[in-house]
């Protein structure tokens, strides 16, 4: 059970920040989700973080039927394997490269996900290519028909694309409902991600934890189609 309680959502500030404090461990992580909230470090200093707790008014989504595949992406998608969590700690690691924007996944936070990734809540969507080397990924979690998107990175031109399309592909063919990917950025828009208000989000959420978990994040080496 986890030892903290969060304030509601309805209480976030106009950034979408709820709160800061409590812990990154599976219990306290597992809890926010299912509440509608995400970690991500605030800086309040130079050299001085806090842990805070967001729920952003509006949300970003990617419904599943709305992804959009550009001809060129098709194209790229035959160029890589989509693999499922074989590489969690290598995906992870790449979107924690300090050399990249924003630089928000402190190694604290890199240990919180891999501890949940060995308890089965974490997964990684990976693109391959074929020489064997991992292109591109994200990572997120998996909690019933939710999969909570928490961040993406590429080393081959729309590598992190086609894990996109394939984590989409695994989650309509699975039963799942909702994916989550917190903030609507131009990248993501032009791939589908819609803005909804907070309280359709959350009966979205509602009705997705409602879900089983469906076997999509088994391991496998099928391309994206």
């Amino acid at each position: 059970m986890p030892t903290w309680d969060f304030p509601p959502v309805d209480t976030a500030d106009d950034d979408g920040l709820v709160g800061v404090g409590a812990d990154l461990e599976p219990e306290t992580l597992l809890a926010a989700y299912r509440s509608g909230l995400f970690p991500m470090p605030l800086t309040v200093a130079p050299r001085r973080r806090l842990l805070g707790w967001w729920s952003p008014d509006p949300r970003a989504v990617l419904p599943l039927d709305g992804l959009v595949v550009s001809r060129s992406l098709r194209r790229s998608c035959r160029r890589f394997e989509v693999r499922v969590d074989t590489a969690f700690e290598a995906v992870i690691a790449a979107c924690a490269d300090p050399d990249r924007d924003g630089k928000w996944i402190t190694s604290e936070v890199r240990q919180a996900y891999v501890r949940l990734h060995h308890q089965g809540w974490a997964h990684s969507v990976e693109a391959w290519d074929d020489e064997g080397r991992l292109a591109g990924g994200l990572y997120g979690v998996a909690i019933g028909g939710l999969f909570a998107g928490e961040s993406m990175f590429h080393h081959q031109r729309d590598a992190s694309k086609v894990a996109l399309v394939g984590l989409v592909e695994r989650m309509g063919t699975g039963g799942a409902g909702l994916l989550d990917v917190q903030w609507t950025t131009p990248h993501l828009a032009s791939l589908g991600v819609l803005d909804v208000r907070r309280a359709e989000y959350l009966v979205l959420l509602a009705e997705a934890l409602r879900r089983p978990l469906p076997p999509v994040f088994l391991p496998t080496d099928r391309p994206c189609a």
